[in-house]
Formats: structure tokens, sequence, C-alpha cells
């Protein structure tokens, strides 16, 4: 029998050897759960039998079941409905269509290739219907694929974990019990997602209303008070029907959220580490259970079994569920080869394995070690290729293009233009009725609102585009609305232009969001300038041959005041720059030549005027002082590759799009 200092000494074991592979895969920037099935695996009785779980007794079943409920609910509680609304129809259809296709398919298989009698090959088959978001949420934090991508694998991995896990009681106890009736399987099932989301929905409801009203807690008090209220709710859902806690501590979780409690990120963060915490120790302890001779027993069976479930049903189960989607055929690529197992199949698994075991049915140790070899096989494969197939589809937030600007003035609007030429797509916000009417003759998308409507951001696409840049005159607005853009969407590149005068050098940015990028700009002046006609715009291709002079010019002219960059395309991607940029040769910039030359001499001169924004292929910039002075004088004398004379290029190509309104 166990000694109380045996149980304690394999708790610490197992939390020890959790956070060091944590702490492992972040250093190599690879899934945790490769280095916590290897750790646990290489520590457990089978090789260095320094962990044993079986030490733990019941106690590991206490300790399965409190954790995973901890897990679902934090996964719920990162869960916006707001995006969920946005892949509604295909989440729904991987819910409940795609939970009978990998039922089916999953059992076929393991009967088929795996040589499993019938009923324990569906009972595999429910077993890994669940993904989970214990596996998915740190390879997409580490892939960064599109938004709506992301949405529907996260959805995905929280909302099915409890369907998962209650379709495989309901198997389960077909299989112990004997009743094959359909009505029993939907009926059963039915029944505890009914119960376990009423429980849940009216909990987390209770306790959203309590943390708003409860200002005399303390921080540290108010997240204990919701780790004890899950746990209660689980609990009491549990005893009301067994195995439907999991849905409970889920529905609690999205209620909490959609509610936007008081200290939202802190909570967040709490519950964040006590999931990364109870992920350690149980897929140590998990691991560490799990007999090698018992794997190898299965055969090369079992390994087709595997692949049927991941190059086969998968990709079927994708197909069907979102036939009538938006999503392109590289999207749903993507989503056919990702479906990583996890801690919800791995804990469901090892339960049922005791509970077979217990009832004298053979095969449980087999089921759970075709689980744990689908759990291997798939975080490994899928785990380790993810990025690359990411790259080479093309669906990388790096890859994602297009500008959401703020800010209808003429920078703005100019910026928007030379997107739109590329063929991207450019959609603009401005409560200012003339601003926005411009930029509707420009041929521009635009929203006359204020950029702080989610909905109409939403509407506008934000969560597939590549830039979110607000450019308003007012710097505390384009801080606001930046940081909120970012907060709701993560679009890979965020600008806050902080407006500031040649009176003003020395403002420093002050942008607060992790992932805005605050940009100093005297956009006053340069809005001055176009408006005059006092800017001249051309473009030019840094050559790897004396690039450090060119480098050095083009950043010396900036400082100055007399350039701005607007764009920059490099690898055939275009960005908004607007500054001081890391520059490369083979990149092409186009930009803003300030020329002071009064407007009333360069017309009495017979000079072009320069406001009529021209797009020409200029040389490299000037590398040397006695070429700058014509440089900043607007570079009126024509040169090889130059489109001169404003008005007359103008009239040649009136669909150019480039002059200012």
């Amino acid at each position: 029998m166990a000694t109380p200092f045996d149980i304690t000494l394999q708790i610490v074991l197992a939390v020890l050897a959790g956070i060091t592979a944590q702490v492992v895969a972040e250093y190599l920037r690879l899934p945790s759960i490769i280095f916590l099935l290897s750790l646990g695996v290489g520590l457990g009785p089978d090789v260095l039998g320094v962990i044993e779980p079986k030490v733990l007794g019941s106690g590991l079943e206490v300790i399965v079941s409190l954790c995973v409920a901890l897990i679902l609910f934090e996964g719920g509680l990162n869960l916006e409905l707001k995006e969920l609304g946005q892949v509604s129809g295909s989440l729904r259809n991987l819910i409940t269509i795609g939970t009978f296709i990998t039922l089916l398919g999953g059992g076929m298989a393991a009967h088929w290739f795996g040589e499993f009698p019938w009923p324990l090959a569906f009972l595999y088959g429910s077993l890994v219907v669940v993904t989970g978001p214990t596996v998915i949420t740190p390879l997409l934090r580490q892939v960064q694929v599109e938004k709506k991508v992301a949405t529907i694998l996260e959805g995905e991995g929280v909302l099915i974990d409890p369907v998962g896990a209650i379709l495989a009681v309901v198997v389960l106890d077909i299989l112990l019990n004997g009743d094959t009736d359909v009505g029993f399987i939907v009926g059963g099932l039915a029944q505890r997602l009914s119960i376990g989301a009423v429980i849940g929905g009216v909990g987390g409801a209770l306790l959203g209303q309590f943390l708003k009203r409860a200002d005399f807690l303390s921080e540290e008090l108010r997240n204990l008070v919701v780790l004890a209220s899950v746990w209660g709710l689980f609990g009491f859902a549990q005893n009301v029907r067994s195995e439907s806690g999991l849905m409970a501590t889920v529905t609690a979780g999205l209620v909490l959220r959609a509610l936007s409690v008081p200290d939202e990120r802190l909570l967040l963060r709490f519950k964040g580490q006590l999931t990364v915490f109870s992920v350690s120790v149980l897929f140590i302890l998990l691991a560490a259970d799990l007999s090698i001779d018992s794997v190898f027993a299965l055969g090369v069976g079992s390994v087709f079994t595997v692949l049927a479930l991941m190059l086969l049903v998968r990709p079927l189960n994708i197909y069907a569920c979102t036939l009538n989607s938006d999503l392109n055929w590289r999207q749903k690529l993507f989503l056919s080869w990702i479906a990583p197992r996890g801690i919800v199949s791995a804990s469901v698994a090892s339960l049922f394995a005791i509970l077979l075991t217990d009832r004298g049915v053979n095969g449980g140790d087999s089921i759970k070690a075709l689980v744990f070899l689908t759990i291997i096989m798939t975080v490994f494969i899928q785990g380790l290729t993810a990025r690359s197939v990411a790259k080479f589809l093309g669906i990388t937030q790096a890859d994602a293009t297009g500008v959401v600007i703020v800010g209808c003035n003429p920078i703005g609007r100019l910026v928007g233009r030379l997107f739109n030429q590329q063929g991207e797509s450019v959609v603009m916000f401005d409560t200012d009725e003339e601003a926005c009417e411009l930029a509707r003759q420009d041929g521009l998308q635009v929203y006359l609102s204020s950029a702080l409507d989610a909905e109409l951001l939403d509407e506008a696409g934000l969560s597939s585009i590549g830039t979110f840049l607000a450019l308003t005159t007012n710097g505390e607005v384009n801080s606001v609305v930046a940081e909120r853009a970012a907060e709701e969407f993560q679009p890979p590149r965020v600008l806050a232009i902080l407006p500031r005068s040649d009176a003003e050098p020395d403002l420093k940015p002050n942008g607060k969001g992790g992932k805005v990028t605050p940009t100093p700009l005297a956009i006053k002046i340069w809005n001055t300038y176009l408006n005059d006609d006092a800017a001249e715009m051309n473009t030019t291709q840094l050559q790897a041959e004396d690039f450090e002079k060119q480098k050095d010019r083009l950043n010396k002219l900036i400082a100055m005041g007399d350039l701005l960059p607007i764009t920059l395309q490099r690898n055939g991607k275009l960005d908004v720059v607007l500054g001081p940029g890391t520059w490369q040769p083979g990149d092409t910039v186009t930009y803003l030549m300030h020329d002071p030359t009064p407007q009333l001499l360069k017309r009495l001169s017979g000079g072009k005027r320069t406001g009529r924004l021209v797009k020409g292929t200029l040389p490299p910039l000037p590398t040397n002082e006695a070429d700058s002075g014509a440089a900043a004088a607007g570079g009126n004398e024509p040169d090889n590759g130059t489109i001169d004379g404003g008005d007359a290029a103008a009239q040649e190509n009136p669909s150019s799009g480039l002059q200012p309104s």
C-alpha cells in the first residue's frame, strides 16, 4: 500500500517533469505535447520507473476529472462568440455532422485495419472525435494562420471536447449493456449536453453578475472565486447527470467571456497558467501509465488505422462540413491536415481502460494504446509540419493582404489608392462626410462611421486583412482605435500614427498595445503639402550597388522632413511604411518629396505642377550632397525613366488614379 509520502513524491515528480517539458518546448518553439509525451513515457515504469501513476490509485481519476474540467473552462473563456459567428455554419457542421463522420470513419478504420471487433472499434471512433484546445491553441500561436482558419480550429477544439466525451460515454454504455437502439444513443447524448449547457449557462451568468458587483474582492480572491465556481458547477452537473459536467464548464466559460467581467485579462492570465499546469501534470501521468508493449502489440494495422483517420476521414469530414462555406481550397486543405488529438482523448481513454478491466471486458488496454498512438502520430506529424504547410498554402497571417485605413485625409487616400492599384482590398473609415465622399470618388470602399464600431470592422473584413492603419490627425484617437483593433481582430500589422509638427520633433511614441506599432509622423504638414500641390510622388528601387549610401541618404531625407516613404514593395508584397524602415537591396519604395518652390513661381516659369502626383520610375536616390538639392527641389529636370510633365501625363493616363482629389 502506498504511503502518503509515496503519493506526494509522485505528484512532485510529475510537476517537475511537466514544467521542464514546457520550458524546453517554449525554448525550441515546438508543441509542448511532444516533450510531455516523450518525458512521461521515459519516466514511466516501462523505461526508468521513476513515475508510477498506479501509486495514486483512484486519485488519478480525481486529478484527471478536475484538470479536464478546468482546461475546458479556460477553452470556453478564450472563445469570442462574435468570432464564432463568422464561421458558425462550418463550426456547427463540424460539431454535429463531423462528429458522426469521425465516429463512423474511425470505427471502420479500426475494424478493417486494426482488426478490432465492431464494439471496440466504434469505442475508438468515439474517443478520437475530439481534437482539443491543449494542442490546437499552442500550435496556432506558433503557426499564426489566418484568423478565420484559427477560429474554426479553436472553436472545434473547445466545443467538440464535451460532445466527444459524452458520445464516448454513450458508446461505452452500449458496449457494456448491449443496448444498440438509436434513440438511446441520441437521447443520452442530447440529455447530457442539454443539462450541462443549462447548468453552465445559468451558473456562468450568476457568476458574471456577482463579479461585476463584488467591488470589494481583491484580484487574488476574485480568481479563486472563479476557480471554486467552475469546480462547483462541474460537480453539481455530474451529480445531476453523469458526464454532463464537461459541457457545463465549457458553457460557463463562454457565458463569462460574453459578459465582459471586470479584470478579464487578469482572469484569462490566471486560468491560462492553471491550464498549462494541469496539462503538464496530466500528460506526464497519463503517458507514464501507458504500456509500451501494448502499443507494439497492436501491429502495423494500427498505424494504417491512424493514417486512414488522418488522410481519409478528416478530409472527408472537412469537405462535407464546409461545402457551402466561403472558405477557399487552401484553407480547407489546411483544416483537413490539422486535427491533433489531445488531453481529453488521453484522459477518457485511460479512464475507460480502467473501467473495462474492472468489468472484465478484454481490449481496454488495447484501445488506450491505440488512442495514445493516434495522439503521438497526429501531434508529431501534424504538429511538426503545420508551419511549413501553412506557409506553402499561403494562409499565414504574414501572407494576409489588404488594408483598413482610419482617416480619409489626403495621405490616407493616397495609401488607399496605391494598395487599390495593386489589386488589394482597401476599406476606409472616417466620420467626416466630405472626406468620405472624396475617398469614394477615388474608387475606394468607405464607411462613414467611427472605427470603434467592432461590427463594422468585422463587416469590413478586418479579420482577414493584413494591415490596420490608424491615420487621423488625432494621436489619442489613433492609439485607442489601433489598440482596440489589435485586441479584437489581431491583424498581422497595426500602425498608429502619432501626429507631430516640426516644432515637436522629440515626441515619443506612446502606444500601449503589444502588437501596435506607434509611428510618429507630421501628418498635418504632409496633408497640407498635398492640398497645396507642394509634394511630388516617385518610386525608386534600392540597388545592391552603393546600397549603404542610398540607405543613408534616404534616412537622412526622411529625418530632415523632405521625404515621406509611403509604401514598400518587397518580394512582391506591398506594405505601409510612413517613416524610417529597415531597407534591403531590391526594395521598391514609393515616396513623397516636398517641393518648396512657390506654386506661383513654378506656374509662371512653365514648370510642372508637382501636386499632380504621377507615379514614375526614377533612378536610385542621389548619393551625394550635390544632387540632394535637386532632389529637394522637386526634381523638375526630366530623367530617363521619369514620367515628366504632370498635367500632360495625367491627360494621357487619366485612369492612373494617383491624382489627389
